[in-house]
């Protein structure tokens, strides 16, 4: 089958044969309804017009994944209804960029009634981030959504790789998916937990990795996975009838982590003061000559430097600096001091960047005090290992207030 369109019946039977097939896990561990999806409901079923909007990496980015199958299904159940649908799935990209785009590829679409989120491999696998950097970069998706849609209803969903799944089976969360399920425990947000499901699915017979298609699934994954995505929502609406109203949802006195990027700004590349061997451009191949350049980011501007010792000066007020970055063959390291302070590189370079200019959320500088800072950026000298220069290519940068 290629096409998206699930039935009801068939969602249903994949997502309650994973839930409830034998093995050591139950399904609360699959499925954790914290809070329910009754404003969503009441915009289909009462409004008769809906928002959903999708926000990850390459796995929701993929427009004939969930990002179509789950809008589908929707379509089954509330035909009379007019659904608008946002895709802000962006590949590579990790937690922390995606609470730097929420805002902007989100929320600025309008009102938005149901979010589904998802970043437990991109932080794994590409970020590597540790359990205080997944924390920060998810809550501060939440956080912001909250704040600024607070009516909106939130699915969290954790998609699978082998390390993911490893762990699963060995009863066990990986780094980013405790964090996140740490973020949606506080936060109230009902979360599935896919490596959970795919562990019990092989021990089951049901579902396997072969089967479901790798860490980019195949269109029986998606249609697997969608399965417990539309489950979930059941669960949260109940038997009963709609809400007859929207309400807002309850926020917690304060965050897991204050220091989350939960109050982001990106910042104007044209503002930044430089020294002399920097380029301010568009993404090219005559700006970037080495390494495949994705199509999302042609044209887009950037601000480049490859001589070492190449310094640019940022004034900002926050406590946190932030860089987007294309890191192909030729990047380096970017060396960051903060107030006259000692110099602290950051390697741009990634296991990725052997043939592709690679899109990836880089931590320059956390935990600063609030108020005023002055940063200096250069161009290392030193080359990390398996780069073929000293490049630094800034798409953006942001702070964190």
């Amino acid at each position: 089958m290629n096409s998206p369109t699930l039935s009801p019946t068939f969602t249903l039977a994949l997502a309650l044969m994973a839930i409830a097939g034998s093995g050591v896990m139950s399904a609360d561990e699959v499925i954790h309804l914290r809070d329910g999806f009754d404003n969503f409901r009441h915009r289909a079923m009462i409004e008769k017009k809906a928002h959903v909007a999708f926000l990850g990496g390459s796995i929701t980015q993929n427009a004939k994944g969930h990002t179509a199958m789950l809008p589908a299904w929707l379509k089954e159940q509330f035909p009379d209804t007019e659904f608008a649908v946002t895709n802000a799935g962006l590949s590579s990209t990790c937690s922390v960029s995606g609470a730097f785009r929420v805002a902007d590829e989100v929320l600025a679409e309008g009102p938005v009634d149901l979010l589904v989120v998802e970043f437990a491999v991109n932080d794994d696998q590409d970020a590597m981030h540790d359990r205080r950097t997944a924390i920060r970069g998810m809550e501060g998706i939440i956080r912001q959504v909250r704040e600024r849609s607070p009516a909106t209803d939130i699915l969290m969903v954790h998609f699978i790789n082998p390390a993911l799944l490893e762990k699963a089976q060995a009863g066990k969360q990986a780094i980013s998916v405790a964090a996140h399920e740490a973020v949606a425990d506080h936060w109230n947000i009902t979360s599935v937990n896919l490596p959970v499901a795919l562990a019990k699915a092989t021990a089951d017979g049901t579902m396997n990795w072969e089967q479901y298609g790798g860490v980019h699934p195949n269109q029986d994954g998606y249609r697997w996975v969608t399965g417990f995505f539309t489950e979930a929502l059941r669960q949260g609406w109940g038997d009963g009838e709609p809400a007859t109203e929207i309400t807002a949802h309850a926020s917690p006195e304060t965050p897991l982590d204050p220091a989350s990027y939960g109050s982001v700004k990106n910042l104007d590349l044209a503002r930044v003061a430089m020294l002399g061997g920097w380029t301010l451009g568009q993404v090219g191949k005559e700006l970037l000559p080495v390494g495949s350049i994705r199509g999302d980011y042609l044209d887009r501007p950037v601000l480049r430097a490859d001589e070492p010792g190449s310094m640019l000066y940022v004034e900002f007020m926050g406590r946190a600096l932030t860089a987007f970055v294309l890191a192909g063959p030729d990047a380096g390291s970017v060396e960051v001091s903060i107030d006259g302070g000692d110099w602290k590189p950051v390697t741009l370079f990634h296991q990725h960047s052997a043939n592709l200019n690679y899109p990836r959320s880089v931590v320059l500088a956390d935990d600063l005090r609030p108020g005023f800072h002055q940063a200096a950026l250069r161009v290392a000298e030193t080359r990390p290992e398996g780069s073929a220069g000293h490049a630094v290519t800034l798409l953006k940068l942001g702070l964190n207030e």
